[in-house]
């Protein structure tokens, strides 16, 4: 059920604007030898609900530090191209691991351009799955108000350039679960018998959800931990000024995709299955024996299944869906990959937007996490709309609450989801007699 980002779901953003430097960037030996000021905005893309819940500065992005680490950049090793820079500062900022995406602007308002102007700018936009194609730089931190060393006291030894290798993206799907033309086997109930479990009072709001245990950074090691503050500086009154203003920030080397970690502890994960091609009941009973058998993942409940209409794209057949419940020390793209393995071993294919499918198997809920990818999205953004996910997931775990942007008591989202008129009926225990999950 996962689609690329769009921008009905913002990300959260700390932006720092007009960072400046006197920089010795350029082509031209008058500006490798003189310098000219280059100002930086820098836009984070960032969930905050986890630091504001918990009042926690490591639980978000510490922009002091930040700061002068791009203000480190922009007057460090000298590159020919703004360009360069930019990817530079992007890359930095990346290394901070609650940043889930950055803008930079990087401004070069006295570029040696021979008409009148008012400012050069770059803009890029790089994100976990599309990193920075240059690796993050040794930079310095500038002391405010303090003097400027000359330019080679300020440039640390050059930083062998890399191409940062790009995330894979694996593909990440929509699991508007659904069904065939097959009747279910199995005991069924009618949509006018079915009670979905009344909202209980006890039950959290969405906002007493833990906080994301993955991209929320958490301990590092402590080779690495230091890395991400600036060090104190030691400066007093006999301080000789460029002592007082430099210090060597040495930058943690952070994974490239954050949602590539296993969990510490086994976390308790939500699928969405679907099918309307084929023979669906069969389709799905042995998908949940083939999701069991993975391993790193434990299932430990199977929803009633539902026949339910199909939701958006083309005019097909209704669905049989499911939801199962299952414990997983597989990381979301380690989990995401699994699910595409099992969908694969039943001969999906993607070649219709919410066509027809012999299997889709979505990942609903993966522990706490919150993100947003080109790839993946947790929770899935559209779990809190879609009531063949909520009413069969409600029946399996009357007290579940979806996390994240519209979520809430599953029993209640269930009841007003727009197409809750769409489940036809359900049938309980339809995969039992097969091996799987007790």
């Amino acid at each position: 059920m996962h689609e690329p980002r769009t921008d009905d779901h913002p990300h959260d953003r700390i932006r720092l604007t007009g960072l400046a430097a006197t920089g010795h960037h350029g082509v031209l030996e008058h500006e490798r030898r003189d310098g000219q000021t280059f100002v930086a905005d820098v836009a984070l893309h960032v969930d905050t609900r986890p630091a504001a819940a918990e009042d926690r500065l490591d639980l978000t992005v510490h922009y002091g530090v930040l700061a002068e680490q791009v203000v480190g950049v922009l007057g460090g090793e000298p590159a020919d191209l703004v360009e360069t820079v930019a990817e530079r500062i992007a890359a930095v900022a990346l290394t901070h691991p609650a940043v889930l995406a950055v803008d930079v602007v990087l401004h070069k308002p006295q570029a040696p351009i021979p008409v009148p102007f008012a400012d050069v700018t770059v803009e890029i936009h790089r994100d976990r799955s599309h990193l920075p194609v240059v690796s993050a730089p040794p930079v310095m931190v500038v002391t405010t108000g303090a003097a400027e060393a000359a330019p080679e006291e300020l440039w640390p030894t050059p930083a062998e350039d890399g191409w940062a290798e790009p995330a894979e993206a694996e593909e990440a799907w929509l699991a508007s679960s659904e069904e065939d033309d097959d009747e279910a086997t199995g005991e069924t109930i009618s949509v006018a018998d079915l009670v979905v479990p009344a909202l209980v009072p006890e039950v959290a709001p969405p906002a007493a959800a833990p906080a994301p245990d993955l991209l929320a950074p958490g301990p590092l090691a402590p080779d690495h931990a230091a890395g991400l503050l600036a060090p104190d500086l030691g400066v007093g009154p006999g301080t000789p000024p460029v002592t007082a203003a430099l210090a060597s920030v040495p930058l943690a080397v952070e994974p490239a995709d954050r949602l590539h970690l296993e969990p510490e502890e086994p976390v308790e994960v939500v699928l969405a299955l679907g099918s309307n091609t084929g023979a669906s009941q069969e389709t799905l009973r042995q998908a949940v024996r083939d999701l069991d058998d993975v391993d790193g993942l434990d299932l430990t409940a199977v929803s009633p299944l539902a026949r339910t209409a199909a939701v958006g794209g083309p005019e097909q057949p209704d669905f049989l869906n499911a939801v199962v419940l299952g414990v997983t020390t597989l990381s979301p793209r380690g989990l995401l990959r699994a699910c595409q393995g099992v969908e694969a071993a039943h001969g999906r294919v993607r070649e219709e937007h919410w066509g027809p499918r012999t299997l889709d198997v979505d990942i609903v809920l993966h522990g706490s996490t919150m993100a947003v990818t080109d790839d993946l999205e947790l929770p899935h953004p559209r779990a809190h709309e879609r009531a063949f996910v909520l009413v069969p997931w409600a029946e399996v775990d009357p007290e579940a609450v979806l996390p994240g942007l519209g979520g809430g008591p599953v029993a209640a989202l269930a009841e007003t989801a727009p197409d809750r008129e769409g489940i036809r009926w359900m049938a309980l225990d339809w995969w039992r007699g097969t091996e799987g999950p007790a």
